[in-house]
């Protein structure tokens, strides 16, 4: 599943590489696999996040309404068309303003189920968060509500494509595929053991002080120390570097800004606090 949000892209080269290899090898295939290259075919054309028309974030409508509005019954359809799968995968990427390492979020209330399968995904970083941050209106929620395990993937940029991460995660898929007799492949790649939290103490935010332009020093992914510069905002009217930026704690920075115009309290970077030995 992607293009829930219409201007979240990367989930569309992920199926484009599990549509390509699995018409390649026919042969391999035991199952079923459906593709949603389009869940929101609105937003993807009009370059919104939402739905165009009607104002509304699909990912806030699910389970959805069958004698509801007409958005609501497309989602009402849609969960009947996933419940009894094996494995949902619901494929996000960051917004616009900033990037991310390939990562699963989970609510914790799905954490004993989900975490073993996310293990298995090729992914960066599993990040489990508190239930009373995850609405129960999303997909994910009410699939794992409905016995349907299903991961949230968060990758990327906004409006772009990062076609590493997207093979990164296409042989996470077929892994996945393998170990539920999906797919036959006698030799697999080894998957990434991803970093995992689940303490919100753990991950550190940065927002800007102030308003200006956002200009990034480091890459996320990198390991940064107490007190390294992230980056500096600028005032390109004055030509005065207005604030630098220093990472408050050590660890992995694993979200950066990408879109240069901040204002203040704009998310800057999220930084996992850890030391270096310990990822």
């Amino acid at each position: 599943m992607t293009g829930i949000h219409g201007d979240e892209l990367e989930g569309q080269l992920v199926c484009f590489y599990v549509a390509k290899k699995i018409r390649e090898n026919p042969g391999k295939l035991l199952g079923t696999v459906d593709i949603y290259p389009a869940t929101n075919p609105l937003g993807i054309d009009s370059v919104t996040r939402g739905i165009p028309g009607f104002d509304l974030d699909m990912n806030r409508i699910f389970p959805g309404e069958p004698d509801g509005t007409l958005t609501e019954y497309v989602a009402t359809r849609i969960i009947q068309d996933l419940v009894g799968s094996d494995l949902c995968l619901d494929i996000h990427a960051s917004n616009i303003y900033l990037t991310e390492v390939p990562q699963i979020r989970i609510n914790e209330l799905f954490r004993e189920r989900l975490v073993p399968i996310a293990q298995e995904a090729n992914v960066d970083f599993i990040w489990v968060h508190g239930a009373n941050t995850v609405l129960e209106s999303t997909l994910a929620h009410s699939l794992n509500s409905l016995d349907v395990p299903a991961l949230v993937v968060e990758m990327g940029v906004g409006m772009r494509l990062t076609p590493a991460y997207a093979r990164q995660l296409t042989d996470g898929i077929f892994h996945l595929m393998n170990r539920l007799h999906i797919w036959k492949d006698d030799v697999e790649n080894p998957v990434k053991k991803p970093v995992f939290s689940q303490d919100p103490d753990e991950v550190c935010y940065l927002n800007a002080p102030v308003s200006g332009i956002f200009l990034k020093k480091r890459c996320h992914g990198e390991i940064v120390r107490k007190g390294d510069e992230i980056g500096s905002i600028l005032n390109p009217y004055t030509g005065e570097v207005l604030q630098c930026v220093a990472a408050p704690e050590s660890g992995w920075l694993f979200t950066i800004r990408e879109y240069p115009v901040v204002e203040e309290g704009s998310l800057l970077a999220r930084i996992l606090i850890r030391k270096a030995d310990e990822l």
